[in-house]
């Protein structure tokens, strides 16, 4: 069995998780239901920090992508962390709402959400049904 192979530097290196590739982290919504909005914020910030790219199931709420956005800005340093780029699919229309939910004025859940770094995530094309993004490395 071959042993690490050399990078580019010569050195060598490990085929565990602190590889060059991209780690992402895909978070289900029973993951984020039993959350507070600052717990989902820092669960999602941590990650993205540490260069994850966070894929979350159901997404943030308007309320809660507005503070992670403000969190986010205060965070902002030039040589540590350059921010975040998120994308979410549009929420549903209201067809797959029920009539009382609409009587309510309750908004369908939004969808899938990506969320990274903005100096290694660029999203490429957005519509209702499809995110292409481009991901690069370090």
């Amino acid at each position: 069995m071959p042993g690490p192979t050399p990078n580019v530097d010569g050195d060598a290196s490990s085929d565990g998780p602190e590889d060059d590739g991209v780690r992402i982290d895909m978070i289900s919504g029973a993951r984020m239901e039993g959350l507070t909005g600052m717990e989902k914020i820092r669960l999602i910030l941590d990650g993205v920090r540490e260069g994850n790219i966070v894929i979350l199931e159901e997404g943030l709420s308007p309320d809660e992508e507005s503070k992670l956005i403000e969190v986010t800005m205060t965070e902002i340093s030039p040589d540590d962390f350059t921010g975040i780029e998120i994308e979410t699919y549009p929420k549903a229309e209201t067809s797959d709402q029920s009539f009382l939910d609409k009587l309510m004025g309750r908004k369908s859940a939004q969808k899938l959400t990506v969320i990274g770094p903005a100096n290694r995530i660029e999203t490429l094309h957005k519509d209702e049904n499809l995110i292409s993004t481009l991901v690069s490395r370090k």
